[in-house]
């Protein structure tokens, strides 16, 4: 994926120090026992179902900042970098944090929201010792980690103030218009979430509420902003 037209934009500072503590935390986790389960250091700081005996508030923010895999982290210090900068070159560095953050908390109660809805039946159980065991087995394995909620909300900003920026996404052959792109990113995080393919181990409701978020956080910002965007 690219801009049809980037020019020599500079990355911006707070996109910049996302990129460079999100890599740190990835090399810590690579250094502390990897992504797999079981680690304790994804035990620690992943987003795990309230219900976990290995749930914490602080898994809330610290999630955020942790990544599946280098390529999972690579596509989204991509995208951060490439639509971050753009965004934070219009708020400014304060309200893009402010924003970054807000999505990244909208996206983990969303996600949240999607273990309650999953497990429910589960959790409404009187559960034995050893049902209780595997049951927290399990949950154990649900964890989520990644910056995407929050740079889909990022995403969500960008196609709201640049709607009509033309994007080479690979391996389609013409441009796309930034808001059709956008749009049909988010239209397969809903299909994806909803339908649940087996083997699918994206958090796309965490994505969905990121996107969300992000846009009605935007439309706020704006709502008196009489400012035309390209």
């Amino acid at each position: 994926m690219a801009f049809n037209s980037y020019g020599n934009q500079q990355i911006s500072p707070v996109v910049l120090n996302l990129i460079i503590i999100n890599v740190l935390v990835y090399l810590a986790q690579t250094v502390s026992g990897g992504t797999d389960y079981p680690n304790p250091t994804m035990d620690l700081f992943a987003l795990h179902h309230y219900k976990s005996e290995l749930f914490k508030p602080h898994q809330i923010v610290t999630h955020m900042f942790m990544h599946g895999g280098f390529f999972h982290l690579l596509f989204n210090m991509f995208a951060l970098w490439m639509f971050g900068t753009q965004v934070e070159n219009v708020w400014g560095p304060k309200r893009f944090l402010i924003f970054y953050f807000i999505c990244g908390l909208g996206s983990a109660f969303t996600q949240l929201g999607s273990y309650a809805y999953d497990f429910w039946q589960i959790d409404q159980l009187t559960l034995s010792q050893s049902q209780f065991e595997g049951y927290q087995t399990i949950l154990a394995k649900q964890a989520t980690v990644g910056a995407s909620g929050a740079i889909m909300g990022v995403l969500a900003a960008f196609g709201y103030l640049f709607p009509n920026t033309e994007m080479i996404i690979i391996p389609i052959p013409v441009p796309i218009k930034a808001k059709w792109a956008i749009m049909g990113m988010i239209a397969l995080d809903v299909f994806g979430g909803v339908v649940k393919v087996q083997g699918d181990n994206v958090a796309h409701f965490a994505h969905i509420g990121g996107a969300a978020i992000g846009f009605l956080l935007v439309l706020f910002w704006n709502k008196t902003n009489k400012k035309s965007f390209y």
